[in-house]
């Protein structure tokens, strides 16, 4: 079973200088929200794909049964906490 802190560990390090803020808590179900500079000029497929290349095969083995991903440039979520 992975927690919730592992998958934000495995995001951060896989895209540099992102802040992931994962939520979740049966050990398989998690939502994220994903800041990072390296998703602008992508689309949000392209934005989706690069998260889930930061958690290498745990999506497809089970580990990571679902991943609820919103993804932000750091001007986005600036705008969004307003």
């Amino acid at each position: 079973m992975i927690h919730r802190d592992e998958i934000k560990q495995l995001i951060e390090a896989g895209l540099s200088g992102a802040e992931a803020i994962v939520r979740g808590e049966d050990g398989s179900h998690f939502e994220a929200d994903v800041v990072s500079a390296d998703f602008a000029g992508n689309n949000m497929v392209k934005q989706h794909q690069m998260v889930y290349a930061t958690l290498g095969n745990r999506m497809q083995t089970g580990e990571i049964h679902a991943l609820a991903l919103r993804t932000f440039t750091p001007a986005e979520w600036a705008a969004k906490q307003r």
